[in-house]
C-alpha cells in the first residue's frame, strides 16, 4: 500500500492507496516545527482509525513546500515505516516537459497536480489549486507545462482582512442569497465568494487568450467547492488530484513490478 503525503503551507493532505484506489484520506494542519516522532505517531493513529496498520504501508510518496519539514518527513518514513520515501523534487521522473525559464522554481505540489491533471483529463488544461496561494497551471495539448499564475489564497486574504479591519467580524465562508448584502456579514460573504469567483474567471479567460485552443479547467484544493459553484470557467473539481499525482510520480520512479499500473484516463466532465 502506498501512502501519499502532500505538505502545503497551511495543511497536510494524505491518502492511502490500494493500487489505484484511495482507501482513506486525511487533512491535518501544517506545523513547520513538527518532529519525525510527532508525525510518525500521528500518522500511525490515523491509519488505525481507518482500520489500517503501519505494516500495510510499503511505500511513501511525498511532495512538500515547507523546507523545515523535509528532514522530519524523511526520518519519519524510515523510522516508523522502514521505507525510503520518494521526495518529489529535481531529478525525479515526472513525464512533464517543463517550459519555464528555471524549472527548479516550480513547487512540488504544482508538478504532481500537472502530472495527475494531464493523465486524467488530457490537454490543453488549466489546473486551479485553492491552497494558501491560489495557483493556475497551464498545460498544452501534448502535456507541456507552459507556466501559470500565483495569486493570494482565499484563506490568506480573508485572514488579512480580519486582522487589519478591527470592526469586521470573522464570518463563515458560505454563499449569500444575493450579491448585494443587507448587513456586514452577508456583504463580506458576497465579497469572498463572488469576488474570488470573479478573480478566477478573469484570470482563466485571460489565459484562454494566450493558448491556441480553449482548455478544460479543473480545480482542486480546500476552497475549490466554494468557488466552483459560482465560477463560469471551472468545469470540474477533483479534491484528490494531488494525491493521484503523487501516486503516478511514484509509479514512474519505482523499481519495475512493485505496484500495478495507474488508472485509465478519465473522460472530461466525469467524476
Amino acid at each position: 500500500m502506498l501512502l501519499a503525503i502532500d505538505v502545503g503551507n497551511s495543511n497536510i493532505m494524505m491518502g492511502a492507496f490500494e493500487r489505484e484506489k484511495v482507501v482513506a484520506d486525511w487533512y491535518i494542519p501544517t506545523h513547520p516545527e513538527s518532529t519525525a516522532d510527532e508525525l510518525g505517531i500521528f500518522i500511525k493513529n490515523l491509519l488505525r482509525e481507518s482500520n489500517l496498520q503501519e505494516e500495510d504501508i510499503s511505500a511513501i510518496s511525498i511532495s512538500c513546500v515547507v523546507p523545515p519539514l523535509l528532514l522530519a518527513l524523511d526520518k519519519m518514513a524510515r523510522k516508523y515505516f522502514t521505507v525510503e520515501p520518494l521526495m518529489v523534487g529535481p531529478g525525479i521522473k515526472t513525464g512533464l516537459n517543463v517550459l519555464l525559464d528555471n524549472p527548479r522554481e516550480i513547487g512540488a505540489d504544482r508538478i504532481v497536480n500537472a502530472v495527475a491533471g494531464y493523465h486524467l483529463y488530457g490537454g490543453p488544461l488549466i489546473i486551479v489549486d485553492f491552497g494558501t496561494a491560489t495557483t493556475f497551471c497551464a498545460l498544452s495539448a501534448r502535456g507541456d507545462y507552459l507556466g501559470g499564475v500565483i495569486a493570494p489564497g482565499i484563506g490568506v486574504s480573508t485572514q488579512a482582512l480580519f486582522a487589519r479591519a478591527a470592526k469586521l467580524p470573522r464570518v463563515e465562508l458560505i454563499r449569500p442569497h444575493r450579491v448585494i448584502g443587507k448587513d456586514t456579514i452577508t456583504g463580506m460573504q458576497s465579497g469572498f465568494i463572488y469576488g474570488f469567483a470573479g478573480q478566477v474567471d478573469g484570470i482563466v479567460r485571460r489565459m484562454f487568450q494566450e493558448l491556441p485552443s480553449e482548455p478544460y479547467v479543473v480545480a482542486t484544493g480546500g476552497y475549490a467547492e466554494y468557488i466552483y459553484a459560482e465560477s463560469e470557467t471551472i468545469k470540474q473539481v477533483n479534491p484528490l488530484l494531488t494525491l493521484v499525482g503523487l501516486r503516478l510520480v511514484y509509479e514512474r520512479n519505482r523499481p519495475f513490478g512493485e505496484l500495478q499500473p495507474g488508472v485509465a484516463k478519465m473522460k472530461r466532465g466525469g467524476n
